[in-house]
């Protein structure tokens, strides 16, 4: 074969496989549980306020640093974990008008879109399931180092903020003392998978 053809041919397979090898790579975090911790905060009788605090936490991320919009994260949030400031508030909030842990043990996060604000900042669209039920929510959050630079070997520590109607998740009860608005707090560390 002419050194031509062959010349032809190797540059043919190099062009091919370029778009494989530049197609953006999916970098796969998961949550160190140890470190990580979420908190709900509401108001209480209209002058101050209330926190439940969720210590076991676990879940995945997947992100894409050459695609930023496109992200799979998964929080898992053990409700029966949850503590606050005393046993009989605790007790209330496990029970069956709040999170009611019986039935509905664990508290959902799916993420599914990410749209950068900032170099570390940006707004993770998905759901929420709590009490079996689920809506959509915006997380904004905020990354400890710019996920464009991720390379899937570092330690990143990740914080998401929201806030929920706790109306919509069936949690109704003592609406004259206890506030309507949730205001969430997830501070997670995500460690290469």
């Amino acid at each position: 074969m002419p050194t031509f053809a062959i010349s032809s041919l190797a540059t043919a397979a190099l062009l091919l496989a370029a778009p494989a090898a530049s197609a953006p790579a999916t970098l796969a975090y998961r949550i160190d549980s140890a470190a990580s911790r979420v908190d709900a905060k509401v108001g209480f009788l209209g002058i101050g306020s209330r926190t439940a605090h969720f210590p076991s936490v676990s879940g995945s991320v997947a992100l894409s640093p050459g695609a930023m919009d496109r992200i799979d994260l998964n929080v898992a949030i053990d409700a029966r974990q949850l503590s606050a400031s005393d046993a009989l508030t605790t007790g209330r909030l496990k029970g069956r008008n709040f999170f009611d842990v019986d039935h509905h043990p664990i508290v959902r996060f799916a993420g599914h879109a990410l749209a950068m604000t900032g170099a570390t900042t940006g707004n993770v669209s998905g759901d929420l399931t709590a009490r079996g039920v689920t809506k959509p929510v915006v997380l904004a959050v905020t990354f400890s180092n710019p996920p464009a630079r991720a390379t899937g070997r570092e330690t990143i520590d990740l914080t998401g903020t929201t806030t929920i109607n706790r109306r919509d998740f069936g949690m109704t009860a003592y609406s004259f003392i206890v506030g309507r608005k949730v205001r969430i707090i997830i501070n997670t560390r995500l460690v290469p998978a």
